[in-house]
């Protein structure tokens, strides 16, 4: 990134002069984090919401307790989904109170419309009683909660060490602010920068670590928790590349974003003394959802075999008399991490040698395709083999389709970030699939709609793929 915006050096105070005369602020020496500081302030926050309840339940004492604890259950779903669980830097009251007023509506509005009905709720009349002993309990508590992170981090209880990624007039202005404001509880350690001139390092307030290459050496060596992006002396095209050096590191990422002294803060922008922070979304296999994918994919790709005995037997035995023994082709494919493995397909055309099968492109118009393999390829049926690459592990039933090593390579070599697509397992249908990106289609459209697809994954997202791909399948628009 080029230097962006004017930003005074008076940001810069005694820490630049303390390190112009040699003088280096010290750092505490990296240590193995707490068990009980790395899911952050979320799940306290849980339990002081827990407690707020349990408190306004004892002192109203509402009838149906059944009903009640499906109202705690709601409410905890309403807090989680306004973002009043998620870790910041800035922990207000005030912020959230038009957040934990709307919550509290919303959760209360619903115990009323669906258990109204149940014998033994209270009257409307009373459950306003609890709604407000509950809205006081839990502002109350959660009051107690912020001042006990605010003086855990000024007394160096929680800190958190922090690099700072590009050592321009931004990058100093961080630093020297988290420095100077405990209350943050980030620890800068160190700068990453290329050609930072001898002017400014006698600038800098920590010692610079060298360049941007060593973000992940230096994450791991140094123990650091969070990763600050401020404006350097990289482009953003690199530097997005370098980026992606943390997605397998236990690390937050927070970014300056461009042209900042104009930018809106909005409810999930950070900021540190006026300079807004906009935290990167953690990286998908880190987030405990992803765990709940690979049991998804194993449950659903079993059913579904066992579901499908009949046409796969019916598959097998119509591959084996139209093109005689080998019904199930293998093939060489890359996947996670750009490790090769045998994807399974039945037969649809059997080829010359090993060569074609690596180098071929595509044999949709191919002479030598007959109708039983021209059918399984309209309909997608040839691809039903992968079922059993998703239980091995080597594939996913959503992530980016995979590609064959010959073409990796060539692919690698002019395609910006194609590799980038193995940062998580292939897929048996993927995001590019399911827009019609497959055969003979841009090979850069699909490298980026895979990649977004990464950065943007949910639950949610896996199944509107699938649900495309199903339409697909039934129009019969295979490869």
């Amino acid at each position: 990134m080029r230097r962006a915006g004017r930003v005074s050096l008076d940001a810069v105070s005694h820490e630049g002069i303390t390190r112009a005369a040699g003088v280096w602020p010290t750092a505490a020496a990296p240590a193995t984090v707490a068990w009980w500081l790395r899911r952050g302030v979320g799940p306290y926050l849980v339990l002081v919401d827990v407690v707020a309840f349990a408190v306004a339940t004892l002192i109203t004492l509402p009838g149906s307790p059944p009903a009640h604890a499906v109202a705690l259950l709601f409410l905890l779903l309403v807090f989680w989904r306004a973002g009043l669980y998620r870790s910041r830097l800035t922990l207000s009251l005030l912020d959230d109170l038009p957040y934990v007023l709307a919550a509290v509506v919303v959760a209360w509005l619903f115990k009323v419309a669906v258990f109204s009905v149940l014998p033994g709720v209270d009257a409307p009349a009373r459950q306003v009683v609890h709604v407000v002993v509950l809205l006081v309990a839990v502002l109350t508590a959660r009051l107690v909660a912020y001042r006990v992170v605010h003086t855990a981090r000024c007394r160096g209880l929680v800190r958190h060490r922090t690099v700072v990624v590009g050592a321009g007039l931004v990058g100093i202005r961080v630093a020297v602010t988290l420095l100077e404001r405990r209350n943050y509880g980030l620890d800068p350690i160190g700068f990453l920068d290329t050609d930072v001139p001898e002017d400014r390092r006698v600038l800098l307030p920590v010692p610079l670590l060298g360049g941007y290459e060593r973000l992940g050496q230096v994450i791991r060596e140094q123990a650091v928790r969070d990763v600050i992006v401020a404006y350097g002396g990289v482009d953003e095209d690199e530097l997005v590349d370098i980026l992606r050096t943390c997605d397998r590191l236990d690390v937050d990422v927070f970014v300056v974003p461009r042209l900042f002294e104009l930018h809106d803060v909005n409810r999930y922008t950070d900021e540190i003394w006026g300079i807004p922070l906009v935290r990167r979304r953690r990286a998908v296999y880190r987030s405990p959802w992803w765990r709940v994918k690979r049991l998804v994919d194993v449950v659903v790709s079993l059913t579904t075999m066992l579901v499908l005995t009949p046409v796969l037997l019916a598959c097998a035995v119509a591959v084996r008399l139209e093109g005689g023994p080998g019904i199930i082709f293998r093939q060489e494919r890359v996947g996670l991490d750009g490790r090769p493995f045998q994807v399974l397909k039945f037969r649809s055309l059997k080829p010359v040698d090993d060569t074609e099968s690596q180098t071929q492109w595509n044999i949709r118009h191919d002479d030598r395709l007959g109708p039983v393999g021209r059918f399984l390829r309209a309909t997608s049926l040839d691809e039903l083999p992968q079922l059993w690459n998703i239980v091995r592990g080597d594939m996913s039933l959503v992530g980016p389709r995979p590609e064959r090593p010959h073409f990796v390579d060539q692919f690698s070599a002019h395609i910006p970030r194609y590799t980038a697509r193995h940062r998580v397992p292939a897929g048996l249908t993927g995001w590019a699939q399911s827009h019609g990106l497959r055969g003979d289609t841009s090979i850069e459209d699909r490298a980026r709609f895979d990649n977004y697809y990464i950065e943007n994954w949910s639950p949610w997202l896996d199944m509107k793929i699938v649900l495309k791909t199903v339409g697909q399948v039934l129009r019969r628009q295979g490869g």
